[in-house]
C-alpha cells in the first residue's frame, strides 16, 4: 500500500507544508494517497540552491558520483516490488509491465553509474594546413549546470531516470517536476537520492500545478530544460525558455507497414505488444497499421483475434494486459475519437466500449485519414 502522504524534496530535504495533492487509484478511481504541492516561492528556493550546488557538484570525483548512483541501483532493487506497486497504482500499468519499468530504473541508473567514470575529453591533431603546423587541440567536458526537468504520467519511473540519473552521472544539480497524476515513483526516487552524500540543492523533486511551473521553464538561472509530453505543451515551453538549452521528447502517430512477405504471426504479435502495451499510453504506440493488398484479409483476421483475447481488468492481477487509461476524462475522449471515426465510414472491428477509464482494445478499419484517430496522437488502446 502507499503511505498515507509523501514530501516533496526541497535542497535534498522531504518538506510536508500541505497535502494538497491527491493521488488516485487509477482502476477504483480511489484516492490512495496525498502528496505535498510547492508553489512558486518553493520552486523559486529550489532554484536558488540548484545554483549554489552546481560547483559542489561540479567538483565531486567520478568515482564517488558512481558511487551514489550504485546506492541507488541498491536501493531500488530492495524496494522493487513496493516501486511496482506504487506504479500499478498510481499510472494503472499491469502489475507484469510495472515490473518491467522497475527494471528499466535501474538498468538506467546502472548504466549511468557505469559511464560516469568514462566521461572523457579528446586530443585533436590541428595539422590540417601548413600554417597549424605542430598543432594539437583538447576537448573537456563540464556539467551545463542546474537542470530542469518535467515528465509525464506514462512512464513516471523510467522517464525520471532518463533525465536524472544522466544528471547525477555528469554532476549537474536539478529540479524536477514530476506528472501530478503520478507523482509518488518520483518522490521514492527523491526519498532514496537523500540517503547519498549529494551537496545540499544537488536535487529538488516538486509536484506542482502545471500554471505553477512557470519558473522551470522561464528562469534564466536554469541552464537546461528537458520536457517529455505533449507537442502542444512542449513547443510552448520551448519557445518561452529564453536561452537555455532546450530537450524536447514529444509525441507520436506511428504506423507500421505489414508487407506481403511478412510472417504474419510475428508481425501480428508485435503490433498487438506495440498497440496495446500500458493500455496504449505510449508516444511509440502504434497508432495505425498499412497492409499489403494480397495478405490483408488474413493479418485482419489475426489481429481482430489476438485483440479480442487480451485480458483488461485489474492493474494488480497478474494476468490483466489492459488496465485503465489514465482517468475517465481521458477515456471519454477517445471514445468521442472512435464514434466520430464510425461515424465518418470508419469500421469497427472490435472493442470500443468503455466504462469509466476502461476502455476495451479497439480495431477499427478503413478509417478517414482526417479523422483525429488518425491525424492527432490518441495515445489510448485503438488501433
Amino acid at each position: 500500500m502507499l503511505k498515507k502522504k509523501y514530501p516533496y524534496y526541497l535542497a535534498n530535504k522531504p518538506v510536508s507544508p500541505n497535502t494538497d495533492l491527491e493521488v488516485t487509484d487509477k482502476y477504483s478511481g480511489e484516492v490512495v494517497t496525498r502528496v505535498a504541492m510547492a508553489d512558486a516561492d518553493a520552486i523559486d528556493k529550489a532554484i536558488a540552491a540548484a545554483v549554489e550546488a552546481a560547483e559542489p557538484m561540479r567538483k565531486i570525483p567520478p568515482y564517488e558520483r558512481q558511487r551514489i548512483l550504485y546506492h541507488c541501483v541498491d536501493r531500488f532493487t530492495e524496494r522493487f516490488e513496493e516501486l511496482a506497486l506504487a506504479l500499478c497504482i498510481e499510472a494503472g500499468k499491469p502489475i507484469r509491465d510495472s515490473r518491467g519499468e522497475v527494471t528499466r530504473l535501474v538498468d538506467t541508473f546502472r548504466i549511468a553509474a557505469e559511464e560516469s567514470v568514462r566521461i572523457n575529453g579528446e586530443v585533436l591533431n590541428m595539422e590540417i594546413t601548413p600554417r597549424a603546423r605542430g598543432y594539437s587541440g583538447m576537448t573537456k567536458r563540464y556539467p551545463i549546470g542546474p537542470c530542469s526537468f518535467i515528465t509525464p504520467f506514462n512512464f513516471p519511473l523510467n522517464l525520471v531516470a532518463h533525465k536524472v540519473a544522466p544528471a547525477l552521472a555528469v554532476g549537474c544539480p536539478f529540479v524536477l517536476k514530476p506528472a501530478s497524476r503520478t507523482p509518488v515513483g518520483a518522490l521514492i526516487i527523491g526519498e532514496i537520492l537523500a540517503e547519498t552524500s549529494l551537496p545540499e540543492g544537488a536535487f529538488s523533486v516538486l509536484p506542482c500545478t502545471r500554471d505553477g511551473a512557470e519558473l522551470f521553464t522561464t528562469d534564466e538561472r536554469l541552464k537546461f530544460l528537458s520536457f517529455t509530453g505533449s507537442p502542444a505543451v512542449g513547443w510552448d515551453l520551448k519557445a518561452r525558455a529564453g536561452k537555455k538549452k532546450v530537450t524536447l521528447e514529444l509525441g507520436g502517430n506511428a504506423a507500421c507497414v505489414i508487407d506481403e512477405d511478412a510472417d504474419l504471426e510475428d508481425a501480428v504479435d508485435r503490433i498487438i505488444f506495440g498497440a496495446f502495451y500500458q493500455s496504449g499510453q505510449s508516444c511509440i504506440g502504434v497508432q495505425r497499421i498499412l497492409i499489403h493488398e494480397k495478405v490483408f484479409k488474413k493479418a485482419k483476421d489475426l489481429l481482430v483475434k489476438r485483440t479480442k483475447v487480451l485480458k483488461m481488468g485489474d492493474p494488480r492481477d497478474e494476468d490483466t494486459f489492459i488496465g485503465p487509461v489514465i482517468s475517465e476524462s481521458e477515456a471519454v475522449r477517445l471514445e468521442t475519437w472512435i464514434n466520430e471515426a464510425v461515424e465518418a465510414g470508419g469500421k469497427l472491428l472490435c472493442g470500443g466500449k468503455r466504462d469509466g477509464a476502461m476502455l476495451e482494445a479497439t480495431l477499427l478499419e478503413d478509417v478517414p485519414i482526417d479523422q483525429k484517430l488518425c491525424r492527432l496522437e490518441a495515445f489510448g488502446p485503438r488501433v
